[in-house]
């Protein structure tokens, strides 16, 4: 299946010499069914082979598994970082291919292993948190169990006590810049600590002599575009190619229902009510499906996208990727990438943000509309007013009828 690809005999031998040389040739029939181009599979397979060459010189053979301890070293050795990404999504997709070639080994170097996937298990099975929370947990929970083991060598969890809690909580605050990471790092650390005692590891309570970080979540005005630049990058997309007709539905979905990334990128067919011009969002991030209305302009635009640019395909996602292999959008910085991309080309700067730009612009602009509180709250899934509350800030006609006269000053 190389010969698809490559002309040169040497080239063809040198690929599959390597260690994944008895697959590189059912991986290259992968690319070709996947619907890659001619030039994106080539770099995948170069890419691939010079894996499979690094992983036979660190003594991998065709028949035995290849450990991720040597993929690790491979991306580590990379120069920058960019082929670093390059390499891992090749290799993402050979592991895909060959499964059974890419095994997890116990490693020896890292003894937090163990608790950490039992406290994975918890965070997933017994609190129900998302992938996403979970990280951040386990990030946590690999800095204090790295501090414990620096400050207490060989001693045992349960010999934490309050006052090691206490430098502790000094010592990882140190590299938090901001009040949110402070904030953050101190919960995830009460988090951990509760289940230590949960899993009797530690007999008390250590969570309660972890401090608490203010962070004034008032304290700045959210991020946000202003609804004439949002009018003014939606106008600007083309709809003479499919990509200019999916962007402008998504900027128009995003900027006139509030959709979060996530909920945008899960949108299926059969979410679509058509004759009552309706979205249903299921799974949100509260947990619970919501319904927000599609208006007109939104689902002109929609409409016109699933009929004339949407890929043919058996996959049931609303948007696309527009070239080969045809797939949804599997994280958040896709969809990001693109609103950063369109606000970018109609002459709009910004710093950080994508998708939830227009989120924050929708909530302002209904705000300033003087739009009930209550019904903005419903439009963004927010569970709690209190939530909302952040876009009453940037309501400054109404601040100032309810500003009460300076004393002393004129009638």
């Amino acid at each position: 299946m190389l010969e698809l690809y490559f002309k040169y005999g040497r080239v063809i031998a040198r690929f599959r010499s390597g260690a994944l040389g008895n697959e590189i040739d059912g991986i290259a029939a992968d690319l070709s069914r996947a619907g890659y181009k001619r030039d994106s599979a080539k770099l995948y397979l170069a890419r691939i082979a010079r894996f499979s060459a690094f992983a036979d010189g660190c003594g991998c053979s065709t028949s035995t598994p290849i450990p991720l301890q040597i993929v690790d070293r491979y991306l580590r050795a990379r120069p920058t970082k960019a082929a670093r990404w390059a390499a891992l999504g090749a290799l993402r997709f050979a592991e895909r291919c060959v499964p059974e070639r890419f095994v997890v080994e116990p490693s020896q170097d890292d003894p937090d292993r163990p608790l950490l996937a039992a406290y994975l298990q918890h965070l997933r099975v017994i609190r129900g948190l998302r992938p996403k929370t979970c990280e951040g947990l386990l990030l946590t929970a690999r800095r204090i169990l790295a501090w414990q083991r620096e400050h207490l060598p060989g001693a045992p969890l349960s010999a934490l006590f309050a006052k090691h809690v206490l430098v502790m909580t000094r010592d990882l605050l140190s590299g938090c810049r901001s009040d949110s990471a402070k904030s953050s790092t101190t919960s995830y650390m009460r988090s951990f600590l509760r289940y230590l005692q949960w899993a009797s590891l530690n007999a008390q309570d250590l969570a309660q002599f972890v401090p608490r970080t203010p962070c004034w979540r008032l304290a700045h005005l959210p991020s946000r575009v202003a609804w004439e630049d949002v009018q003014g990058a939606i106008d600007a997309i083309e709809t003479t190619t499919p990509s200019g007709m999916r962007d402008r539905a998504m900027l128009l979905l995003l900027a006139t229902t509030g959709l979060r990334n996530r909920e945008l990128r899960e949108l299926e067919l059969d979410d679509i009510r058509w004759r009552t011009g309706e979205l249903v969002l299921r799974h949100t991030k509260g947990r619970r499906d919501r319904v927000v209305p599609l208006l007109k302009e939104a689902g002109a635009a929609l409409a016109e996208y699933v009929l004339h640019a949407r890929p043919v395909t058996t996959d049931r996602k609303v948007f696309l990727s527009c070239v080969p292999p045809v797939r949804s959008f599997c994280h958040s910085s896709n969809i990001s990438r693109i609103v950063r991309f369109r606000l970018e080309r109609a002459g709009i700067r910004i710093q950080r943000g994508g998708a939830h730009l227009l989120r924050h612009s929708l909530a302002t602009r209904l705000v300033e509309k003087r739009r009930p509180i209550k019904e903005v709250a419903d439009l963004l899934g927010h569970r709690s007013i209190d939530t909302t509350s952040l876009y009453i800030k940037v309501a400054v006609p109404q601040l100032a009828d309810v500003a009460l006269p300076f004393p002393g000053g004129a009638s």
